[in-house]
């Protein structure tokens, strides 16, 4: 089915798509209606969310409605069900003290997860290794959380930590980030073409064939082309893209040119579209971001911090970096109110703009190898769905561009599932011998 044909004509102020089909019109509220039951009946899931260990305490924690994009009031309020909240850590050097202090980061940020599940917040939401736990604890009336590991760097050279993540909760992980891995070149190679592996070192590869032994899902979001080749290529399992979009479309680096797609539909993986201005629409994020930018920096001076862009993060400071993933959600906040009331702001990145990624995708790949990410709190966000209590939204635009409930499912969480549930039953092979 070609999914571009479903739609002729977009208005921008009310992102709704008129059929070239000869199709009834069905009035606004009806629709909403539909797309209101549709998102209630889902398990919708977003696949990457950033987070910050201060915000994971006894007093501020995930149960309280945050400054962050993503809580449980928010999610609560959006309808987003599950949430997989990301152990991040930020490339260093490639030695022992580099690993170190990566691994102290990494086990911070589990712990966090583990203590708002277990601690904090045990009757509002839940850890999630399987399928069947997402679907249990969804039917239970809980938010479910996932945990995903951006970056293998953590583990050093010992990689018995794999099996460590796994029993920690960690369900996918990417081998590189912005930057080389003792593991996995990076995306960023493409910008002065120097490279550490020419993809995959040895231990990457025995990186990979780990993972499927234990049931980890490989993710490709980061690591550079050659390196999704290979890892493709010696995955015995299905593998993800947890936060990336369609290069064609948009030419990032961090997105999937056409080929890669449809590696990665032959694998029978899914790519989770990334909701991320820069990766979706190029000349209006840096129009919209040069503009932002002064915004934001009277917004941080107003508030007496130091300020600095994402852009900057592989030369800052630990602690300007901690004061930087701290300081984010707020400054954007205050700086997306006060642009509200200025006519001249460039328009934003916006929901459609996100689900023509999503429609390219499904045309190349099929409705079964697609998926939803946001990437909020590290970056991600769009107008419409800048935060998890607006996440009926996508769902709504999935509806007017005339996705049936059976592929909104599939697109909000299914087709992740029926992959997490192959890689889990490939690692079960394995073992067994």
């Amino acid at each position: 089915m070609n999914y571009h044909m479903r739609f002729c004509l977009l208005t921008v102020s009310t992102l709704a798509f008129f059929s070239c089909q000869e199709i009834p019109k069905e009035p606004t509220e009806r629709l909403e209606d539909r797309a209101l039951k549709i998102h209630q009946n889902a398990i919708t899931i977003d696949t990457h969310d950033d987070i910050n260990v201060k915000n994971f305490t006894d007093s501020i924690n995930y149960s309280q409605l945050l400054k962050t994009q993503v809580d449980i009031p928010k999610m609560k309020e959006g309808g987003l069900d599950v949430t997989w909240l990301i152990v991040y850590t930020g490339q260093d050097s490639l030695d022992a003290k580099g690993y170190s202090n990566a691994k102290d980061n990494a086990m911070a940020k589990f712990d966090a997860i583990h203590r708002l599940c277990e601690e904090y917040a045990p009757d509002e939401i839940a850890l999630a290794l399987t399928s069947d736990d997402v679907r249990r604890i969804n039917g239970e009336g809980k938010k479910v959380a996932m945990i995903g590991v951006e970056n293998a760097y953590p583990i050093g050279e010992d990689m018995t930590q794999f099996e460590k993540y796994h029993e920690m909760g960690a369900r996918y992980i990417s081998l590189a980030h912005n930057g080389h891995s003792q593991f996995s070149d990076s995306n960023t190679g493409e910008a002065d073409s120097l490279w550490l592996h020419n993809g995959l070192s040895e231990m990457g590869k025995n990186a990979v064939l780990e993972m499927n032994r234990l049931g980890i899902m490989v993710d490709i979001s980061h690591p550079s082309k050659k390196a999704i080749e290979q890892m493709i290529s010696l995955s015995k399992a299905p593998i993800i893209a947890s936060h990336s979009s369609a290069r064609a479309l948009c030419d990032h680096s961090r997105n999937l040119d056409d080929d890669q797609l449809k590696l990665l539909k032959e694998n029978g993986g899914v790519v989770q579209t990334v909701a991320f201005g820069a990766y979706l629409n190029t000349e209006k994020n840096d129009q919209r971001a040069a503009y932002m930018k002064g915004v934001y920096k009277v917004v941080a001076d107003s508030m007496g911090i130091e300020w600095f862009e994402f852009k900057d993060f592989p030369t800052l400071t630990a602690a300007q970096k901690s004061a930087l993933m701290e300081n984010y959600p707020k400054v954007r906040a205050l700086g997306e109110q006060k642009v509200a009331h200025m006519a001249d702001a460039p328009e934003a990145v916006n929901v459609a703009d996100f689900v023509n990624h999503i429609d390219y995708m499904v045309e190349l790949m099929g409705i079964d190898h697609v998926g939803i990410s946001s990437d909020f709190d590290g970056g991600g966000g769009v107008a419409g769905w800048n935060d998890a209590s607006e996440t009926f939204n996508v769902t709504l635009e999935l509806v007017k561009r005339g996705y049936t409930e059976d592929e909104i499912n599939k697109l909000w969480g299914g087709n992740l599932l029926r992959v997490l549930d192959e890689v889990q039953a490939v690692a079960a092979k394995i073992q067994k011998g």
